[in-house]
């Protein structure tokens, strides 16, 4: 019970507030601790504030002159930012879980579970209880398991993850925060990449090439939680993904015994595929396949494995050999399959490895086979050579 991906608004913040500049969803992300496999991201949507900045409109009063017949009041706004979110969140700072209940007590019924460091927006509180709304779980959890207020807004910097979303074609990437400086490297739209830095009209991200910059003028930004799921929520996403497990078995075993058949006499055969449960020996078939294209070039854009693929491009091409089909997207290879928990030590090979505007296949002994760069083409790295945001198994 972990999370699960939706879009939506969400009010309760601004309930009493008059927003200028902001705008609160919770959106699709199924990413892990890597961000969780399941849940909802909680995003707090701002392109224009940085998170250590609170930025107020101050009070301004009208003065009657000889000339004023009647003066009015000018409305006092307060520009939300996301400290102000942050205050307002209910973290969860627990060994494992905390019950999400109906009720202020014990007695309560347990309507979901709030996992270490996932949020919930506070709606009230009573006798050491907040009241939370986490995703589509709304309930009462216990105070001295969770923080708010001050406290909150330091640590939701650190658990949070803070995003640009590329909405525009394809995003220049430039190793200075200038229109002028070079570019290090180019995103496509609807990309993710994790910003790790924030100045006036330009994000810090974290891209394949390395440490650039781009224009805020072309991505959204937003800071991505993990929210509750509920019993309900959580029974109907293991029977989704146990029917997606099951076709992409079935899939992969159909499109290969039709290569093996086609196949003629004396050809290589194509890489074998067990029928059946056993995802791991599937993946196997996905990382030896996958390895015999090291040292192809890298393509923009490109989904072929012999003249040149980018990094979803590569794994989208790898698996549509094994009937599967696979978005060509970093980002959305984030919500593919399901959700390995516990890092790279529970990590099989063919698991898609899932980066910062990145997505490699898993090939086993800690390593990846991917596209990486134009100058350096499909190769095998060490998996942990940059932060993992989700790995995510697809047999």
């Amino acid at each position: 019970m972990v999370s699960r991906s939706l879009r939506m608004t969400a009010c309760a913040l601004a309930a009493t507030m008059a927003v200028s500049g902001m705008s609160i969803t919770a959106f699709a992300s199924s990413s892990g601790s890597t961000l969780p496999s399941g849940g909802v991201g909680l995003s707090l949507v701002n392109n224009a504030t940085a998170l250590e900045n609170i930025v107020g409109t101050e009070k301004k009063e009208v003065r009657v002159s000889a000339n004023t017949a009647k003066a009015k009041p000018v409305a006092v706004v307060k520009e939300l930012t996301e400290e102000d979110m942050f205050r307002n969140l209910v973290i969860a700072q627990v060994n494992n879980y905390v019950n999400v209940r109906s009720l202020p007590s014990e007695e309560g019924e347990i309507v979901g579970k709030l996992y270490d460091d996932s949020v919930g927006t506070l709606l009230d509180e009573e006798n050491g209880w907040y009241q939370i709304k986490s995703g589509n779980v709304t309930g009462y959890v216990k105070g001295e398991f969770c923080v708010t207020g001050d406290d909150a807004v330091e640590l939701a910097k650190k658990v949070g993850t803070r995003f640009a979303t590329v909405t525009t074609t394809t995003l220049h990437v430039r190793t200075e925060p200038s229109l002028d400086a070079p570019i290090l490297g180019l995103v496509p739209i609807e990309d993710e990449l994790v910003v790790l830095d924030e100045t006036e009209g330009w994000a810090q991200v974290d891209v394949e090439e390395g440490i650039g910059w781009v224009s805020t003028d072309y991505v959204e930004l937003h800071t991505e939680f993990v929210e509750a799921e509920s019993k309900q929520e959580e029974e109907a996403r293991l029977a989704r993904e146990a029917e997606e497990r099951r076709k992409n078995r079935e899939a992969a075993a159909k499109s290969v015994q039709a290569q093996q058949a086609a196949a003629p006499a004396g050809d290589a055969p194509a890489p074998v595929v067990v029928a059946g449960e056993n995802s791991s020996e599937m993946g196997v078939a996905v990382a030896e396949y996958a390895l015999q294209f090291k040292g192809n070039p890298y393509v923009y854009g490109g989904t072929s494995l012999t003249n040149g693929a980018d990094c979803s491009g590569f794994v989208m091409s790898v698996y549509a050999n094994f009937g599967v089909e696979l978005p060509h997207s970093s980002a959305a290879d984030r919500t593919q399959g399901y959700g390995v928990e516990g890092g790279l030590e529970n990590a099989q090979p063919g698991d898609l490895i899932c980066y910062s505007g990145h997505v490699a296949l898993y090939i086993g002994d800690g390593q990846i086979v991917h596209a990486s760069t134009k100058k350096t083409g499909i190769i095998v790295s060490r998996a942990d050579y940059k932060k993992i945001l989700a790995i995510r198994r697809i047999f």
